[in-house]
């Protein structure tokens, strides 16, 4: 089993490659970039307006609001894909950017290692150039007036090359790569093996290798299992630069957002907190802004009662008409309208017998690839089940051989008295027909009794008025999720499965399933990773290990993870032979029934076989950084000789100088790989004691 850094410990990310004092100043000081004035406008409908702030050094920032309110246009714009109608975006010079979209990224060519390592093309790119200039340093008349010019650049690439730690670049990109969800295995296959999903993931390692001092990321977790998500959490909290986030994960916005943009009613209104803080501060700005509205209304019925009942008296005229000017110049209080948001419940289902479902000895296979391999498993009437686990470990494929979509290889899988069963697939909303229309596509899933109430249920999803004659293929992601959500409800079922529901649905609809779900009587079975969502509603956590039978945990997500955390402490200490003396009780004897002499005997013995295996590698420890260290003073003894242009003249000694210190190069990263592996190895026994 590959257990992700962050379940047990998650280690924290490396420090950002070394850079020199004033050039780490400027890159992190307090201006990143400003989003100044900026408009954007489809058709007679308004995005956003004069939008303007600044993002500050760490600065962690959610776009909140729903689908279509313009985050991901406002990120493409500040990430100079798309353009606004009016308005810019000032950077500071030192600030770079770097965007990861929701899809559509593809990679080819390369293998997984290769092609994340091009996060660091802009440090290869100047040891190529410092060879090239090396090789012509060799060729050049030392009393030239080239060969001096040389040296210039010889000096300034020597000199930007050490404000990066090369020999780093390698573990780190393990470290990501792992964190990530990567096999070692899968470091050397062709990125063009990999399915949409997991090439997100390496254009994600490639992001965070780079560390653009503003990281713009749009829904970051759509392709992520939660034990990926909780390591990406942990990274980003402590990610050098500011960071501007779109994710429909509320557990995420809360954790790592401390500044809100919220996107409503073709306005952006700014709020100083996380998500939760967003929500409590708009219903007090509503309530504000009624009381505001209210005396206003007030002292306008007024002016106006005042100004109809002179309005006839000439003796009065001329304050009538001051009253008159005076009300035009009120700038009128308008009250925004909540925007829209699914409404719906799951029709309550016929009672089911007892067992909804049973799986006696399942097994499902594609060729040699085992997926699920002799499952017994049973879902009781009123299971409310998340099923979790890493991507590929078999979540969608239990999902569809429950739905009856596939069958198993052997083994049977016996529906219960009374089932009926409505499986949504997180291919169902792409699955979708586009020449249809909204409407159309309902039309033909539909009963004739429910054939009445289509334009009601579409409603719910917020298809309304002239929306249900939309063809699927103008709809977006979002829109294509509500639709085949509402396509499924025709299909009356107590036993639901559902499969990534969440995916493209806003925090308000996600809302709006939720409660839906928490009301609903009959079984349900959600994939999801998306734990602020599951937590409410689950009772049950079933866990897909690769290589391994399922495991049940009973509870919400929240407890399956304190669980999963004690369940890997508890193999740590079982693997651990060595007993500590906190075991003992508070009789004098030890936990394990033996006296003291003997228990003190057994940890002695611990102690002395604990000693022998981290003896050599301490002292194979010793060795390395000894070694990393007189490697790193004759770099430097070096760079103080190439650094000064009368030891060029000396045609023997200076390539000699300069071929050694690409080999020194060279050996630090093999040295500083090999001191980190060793460290984890240390520390993990050491934490066993």
């Amino acid at each position: 089993m590959r257990v992700l850094p962050g379940l047990l410990q998650i280690p924290p990310p490396p420090p950002l490659l070394p850079l020199a004092a004033a050039q780490k100043r400027a890159r992190f000081r307090a201006f990143m970039l400003a989003v100044d004035r900026v408009s954007v406008q489809y058709g007679a409908r308004n995005l956003f307006r004069d939008l303007s702030f600044t993002v500050r050094a760490k600065e962690r920032w959610s776009l909140a609001g729903p689908n279509g309110a313009g985050k991901s246009t406002l990120m493409k714009i500040i990430a100079g894909i798309e353009h606004a109608d009016t308005g810019g975006i000032i950077k500071a010079k030192q600030t770079t950017v770097g965007y990861l979209p929701q899809e559509g990224v593809q990679h080819q060519g390369a293998t997984v290692y290769d092609e994340v390592a091009k996060a660091f093309d802009d440090v290869r790119q100047l040891e190529t150039e410092l060879k090239e200039v090396e090789a012509e340093l060799e060729r050049a008349d030392p009393t030239s007036e080239d060969y001096g010019d040389l040296l210039e650049v010889f000096g300034d690439l020597t000199l930007r090359l050490d404000h990066h730690d090369v020999s780093k670049m390698r573990p780190r990109i393990a470290i990501v790569l792992d964190g990530l969800g990567f096999s070692k295995s899968d470091f050397e296959r062709q990125t063009g093996e990999f399915s949409g999903g997991w090439q997100m993931r390496i254009a994600m390692a490639k992001l965070l290798l780079r560390e653009p001092s503003v990281l713009l990321l749009d829904e970051p977790t759509n392709h992520l299992d939660i034990e990926t998500v909780q390591w990406l959490e942990q990274w980003l909290r402590q990610y050098g630069g500011a960071i501007l986030l779109i994710s429909h994960d509320r557990s995420m916005l809360d954790n790592l957002t401390n500044r809100t943009l919220a996107f409503e009613n073709g306005g952006v209104q700014q709020y100083s907190g996380n998500y939760s803080f967003y929500l409590q501060e708009r219903v007090a700005r509503r309530e504000q802004a009624e009381r505001a509205f209210k005396n206003q209304q007030r002292e306008i019925e007024k002016a106006e009662k005042l100004i109809n009942r002179f309005r006839a008296k000439a003796s009065k005229a001329r304050m009538v008409q001051s009253r008159i000017k005076a009300l035009e110049k009120v700038e009128r209080i308008e009250l925004e309208q909540d925007a829209a948001t699914m409404d719906f419940r799951f029709p309550q289902p016929e009672r089911s017998g007892q067992t909804v479902l049973k799986l006696e000895k399942v097994s499902k296979h594609y060729g040699d690839n085992k997926v699920i391999d002799g499952l017994d498993f049973a879902i009781e009437r009123g299971d409310k089940i998340a099923i979790v686990g890493v991507n590929g470990a078999g979540k969608s494929t239990f999902s569809r051989l429950i739905a009856r979509i596939e069958e198993p290889n052997s083994g049977t899988i016996t529906e219960g008295h009374k089932v009926g069963i409505a499986y949504f697939s997180q291919t169902h909303a792409d699955e979708l027909d586009p020449t249809k229309t909204v409407l159309g596509t309902m039309e033909g899933s539909v009963t004739a009794a429910a054939a009445g109430n289509l334009r009601t249920l579409l409603g719910a999803f917020l298809f309304r008025g002239d929306d249900v004659f939309k063809s699927v293929s103008v709809l977006s992601g979002g829109e294509r999720g509500r639709l085949a959500l509402a396509r499924m409800l025709l299909q009356p079922a107590n036993f639901l499965i559902l499969d990534e529901p969440t995916n493209h649905l806003d925090l308000q609809s996600q809302e709006v399933l939720q409660r839906a779900l928490a009301d609903y009587t009959g079984a349900f079975a959600i994939v999801s990773h998306n734990r602020s969502f599951l937590d409410p509603i689950v009772t049950k956590v079933l866990e897909f290990i690769p290589g391994q039978k399922p495991k049940l945990y009973y509870g919400n997500v929240s407890d399956y993870l304190e669980k999963k955390k004690a369940d890997l402490e508890a193999e740590a200490t079982k693997a651990n032979p060595w007993p500590s003396q906190s075991h003992k009780s508070g009789t004098g004897e030890a936990a394990s029934g033996v006296n003291r002499k003997e228990q003190r005997r057994l940890e002695a013995k611990a102690r002395e076989e604990k000693a022998a295996k981290l003896r050599p590698l301490k002292k194979e420890f010793e060795a390395v950084e000894a070694e990393i260290a007189k490697l790193e003073e004759e770099k430097a003894e070096l760079d103080a000789k190439l650094a000064d242009p009368e030891f060029f003249r000396s045609a023997e000694e200076a390539p000699a100088a300069m071929k050694r210190y690409a080999e020194i190069e060279t050996l630090l990263e093999s040295r500083v790989t090999k001191w980190g592996e060793l460290s984890e190895k240390i520390e993990k026994l050491e934490s066993l004691g």
